[in-house]
């Protein structure tokens, strides 16, 4: 390999793919750290024979290192706090691989163009109707009909957004996105096995790319804000408010579900956002499972009784409140949802790096999996 072709960048995110950390290349190639470091850096280059060495233990061709970098920012985590710096960069180095796969593809016509709405990035103090009005801007752009839309994943692939499902390894790195100019990225969980989460969490992503900015990221405004945008794009206000419910009509909600295929969570925060439902019949509804379909989980049971009580502060309320929703949004799938095919990338299958139906979250070839009450969560808003 000629040295002047060789991309320092390139080095990190093969080093990055084996979550490895500097000293453990180091150890493999039989290098010391510091030389890995500085080929990192660009302030040496390697030889031929290290770069044959460093190729082979991280199993990469050695035409990897010489092929051009598109950069980003580090991503739209929503769980920075508790996802692991090494789970977060292998991750990400992930979606980069599928940024040059789909980038391919693309120059061949083998994959729909890029057809994101342009809109002016959101202000970081930008409330609820300004979002609101952003998701349907996004609607009308795409010529959505009213009502559900059938399959999100679908959608996004249409547009030209690269969609694909990895087992993320760990249950606090959950779904992302990586803003590329020419070819986004959006990488959802395909160990979650919850088709409404996978909507929402695709949705949420799509935010992203069309409301923010690739300067502004990691702040706990956008993330409210994209798990607004979600809302607002899977159940318009106009659509849906007429048909939510303004107490814990579980009938009424379990139909709601199957229809809008989101969860019995995220219909409760619709309504009570819209003031369709009070913040009293909210709280009910969270607190109480619904009659006849499954049960709360035991430690749900345990907790809700342990808290239960008038020396509740204020604050074991809202994590009472918290671990209830949880429970609503994992517990009941409606039984005629299935588990469907899904995968990785198979550039050769078709224009769709994920193939046509892809709201559902189960890996091809695997069994359903059951989802951590932890991680699910972010099926709210």
């Amino acid at each position: 390999m000629i040295d002047s072709a060789f991309s320092p960048d390139r080095l990190r995110l093969a080093r990055e793919l084996k979550a490895w950390s500097q000293a453990d290349l180091s150890v493999e190639v039989g290098l010391t750290a510091a030389a890995v470091s500085q080929f990192e850096s660009g302030a040496t280059h390697p030889g031929a024979e290290s770069v044959a060495r460093m190729a082979g233990a991280l199993e990469v061709p050695e035409e990897f290192f010489g092929l051009p970098l598109v950069d980003t920012h580090e991503g739209f985590f929503r769980s920075l706090r508790r996802t692991s710096v090494s789970h977060r960069r292998r991750a990400r180095a992930l979606a980069h691989v599928a940024h040059d796969v789909a980038v391919a593809a693309g120059s061949s016509g083998a994959i729909p163009g890029l057809a994101i709405p342009r809109l002016r990035a959101l202000d970081l103090n930008a409330g609820r109707a300004e979002v609101e009005k952003v998701a349907g801007e996004v609607r009308r752009e795409w010529r959505l009909p009213d009502g559900p839309v059938p399959n999100v994943v679908e959608l996004l692939e249409d547009k030209g957004i690269v969609v694909i499902r990895l087992p993320l390894a760990s249950a606090d790195v959950d779904a992302f996105s990586l803003p590329f100019p020419d070819r986004p990225v959006v990488v959802l969980g395909s160990d979650k096995n919850d088709r409404a989460r996978s909507r929402f969490d695709a949705a949420h992503e799509l935010g992203h790319l069309v409301a923010h900015s690739d300067q502004v990221w990691a702040v706990k405004e956008v993330e409210t804000q994209a798990h607004w945008f979600a809302a607002a794009f899977l159940m318009p206000a106009g659509d849906i408010f007429d048909q939510l419910p303004s107490r814990a009509d579980w009938p009424t909600l379990f139909e709601l579900k199957r229809t809008w295929q989101v969860s019995l969570a995220a219909l409760l925060m619709r309504a009570r956002s819209l003031g369709k439902m009070s913040e009293g019949n909210y709280l009910t509804a969270v607190k109480a499972p619904p009659p006849g379909d499954g049960a709360v989980p035991s430690q749900s049971r345990s907790v809700h009784r342990s808290k239960r009580g008038p020396s509740l502060t204020s604050s074991r309320r809202a994590a009472q409140t918290k671990s209830q929703v949880r429970c609503l949004s994992t517990s009941w799938t409606p039984s005629e949802v299935r588990p469907r095919n899904n995968d990785v990338v198979r550039p050769a299958a078709g224009p769709r790096l994920g193939g046509r139906d892809r709201d559902h979250c189960v890996t091809s070839g695997s069994r359903p999996q059951s989802v951590a009450p932890a991680a699910a969560a972010e099926t709210a808003y």
